[in-house]
């Protein structure tokens, strides 16, 4: 499927690794009247700026429209965020700006780092919940805010159990792409944003399923030796920390 819904006009191939299921130049125009592209300055709707957190060390800042509520928090797979204030969409994205410049709070935190750390959260929401309490005390501290941003109050929300991530088992890898002919099967552990986690023979293993658009899909069989995986998986490589590797 092509830009907003219709066809790719050049019926350009799309590699099984896009999780868009649109060529470049489609997902180009799909985002060429959007919010998150800045190209949408007209939404009269009011829009919030939060602080999410998916792990330690990453904490980002966003925006959502008011009428979504904690949608947008579920989808990327946040562990737990607060919200930061309410207001015009452009006095939000200022604000966004601002907590960028000033405090190095990044807008996007990749999918794959979010993956990787899932096993290992913290067991209490308080533990969870450190960095963003201490970002929107800073946050709120600074001058320069928009004066149509209404400020919200630090209030945590805590996702662990809506996605299932108590004492979750630590991923092998995740899907690189879908083939045809290959199967993905397992017992699903956790759900967290876009991310299915399976566990299978081999171990959990996570499935973006964004990965799935455009395939036609049918159930896989069932069988007592736990789930199969046939298509690529990319194995996850553990990051050695800053001071293992200095002292």
């Amino acid at each position: 499927m092509g830009a907003r819904g219709h066809p790719c006009p050049a019926r350009a191939a799309v590699s099984g690794r896009s999780t868009g299921a649109r060529c470049e130049e489609c997902g180009r125009l799909d985002r060429a009247h959007s919010v998150a592209a800045d190209t949408l300055t007209d939404d009269p709707r009011p829009y919030r700026v939060y602080l999410a957190w998916f792990g330690p060390g990453m904490v980002k800042v966003g925006i959502t429209a008011e009428e979504r509520g904690s949608a947008r928090l579920l989808e990327q797979g946040a562990v737990c965020f607060s919200w930061l204030g309410t207001g015009p969409l452009m006095a939000a994205r200022r604000t966004e700006e601002l907590l960028r410049a000033a405090l190095g709070v990044p807008d996007r935190i990749p999918y794959v780092d979010k993956r990787a750390v899932r096993a290992e959260l913290p067991a209490s929401e308080g533990e969870r919940a450190a960095e963003i309490r201490d970002l929107h005390a800073r946050a709120t501290a600074l001058g320069g805010w928009p004066e149509s941003l209404a400020p919200a109050p630090y209030r945590s929300v805590d996702h662990v159990r809506a996605f299932g991530l108590a004492e979750l088992p630590a991923a092998v890898g995740a899907v690189g792409e879908l083939v045809a002919g290959g199967a993905v099967s397992g017992r699903l552990v956790a759900a967290a944003g876009p991310d299915l986690h399976l566990e299978t023979a081999g171990g959990v293993v996570v499935l973006d399923t964004r990965l799935m658009r455009g395939w036609e899909l049918v159930p896989a069989g069932g069988g007592e030796g736990g789930g199969e995986v046939t298509v690529p998986v990319r194995e996850f490589r553990r990051a050695v920390g800053v001071q293992d590797g200095l002292f």
